[in-house]
Formats: C-alpha cells, sequence, structure tokens
C-alpha cells in the first residue's frame, strides 16, 4: 500500500517541478564551490563576505522580488 502512495506522490510532481529542483542542487553546489573571501561594492561601501553568502542574498533577493511581482500580476 505504501509503495503505491509513494508512486502516486511522485506522479504528481510536473516537469516543470522536476526542473526547479534540479536547478536549485546545481545553484546550492555552486555556491559550495564559491567559498572564496571577496569585495564588492555596493553604493559606495565596500563589502567583503564569501562569495556563497553574496550569491545567497543575491538569490534571497530575486527570489524575493519574483514573488512580489507574481502576486501584482495575479491581482
Amino acid at each position: 500500500m505504501s509503495d503505491t502512495k509513494k508512486r502516486s506522490v511522485l506522479a504528481r510532481v510536473s516537469a516543470t517541478q522536476w526542473l526547479a529542483v534540479g536547478l536549485t542542487i546545481l545553484a546550492v553546489l555552486f555556491v559550495i564551490e564559491n567559498r572564496a573571501k571577496v569585495s564588492i561594492e555596493i553604493l559606495l561601501i565596500d563589502i567583503t563576505a564569501p562569495m556563497w553568502l553574496i550569491l545567497l542574498v543575491m538569490f534571497a533577493i530575486g527570489w524575493a522580488v519574483g514573488v512580489l511581482t507574481r502576486r501584482r500580476a495575479r491581482a
């Protein structure tokens, strides 16, 4: 019974969702491989941090913008 239930859950996952999972895994691997400290300048402020942290912050900002614009488009 549980095997049938597990298959039905996997069958409900769309190709788009699998693509999102794959891209997320690639993004995580990219972040893990970029641990060197880097220096960036934002609005005349010099910030030094590990590249993974900067990438994570940029990803979070992009995700937030996507969520906000999606809600506006549906409304």
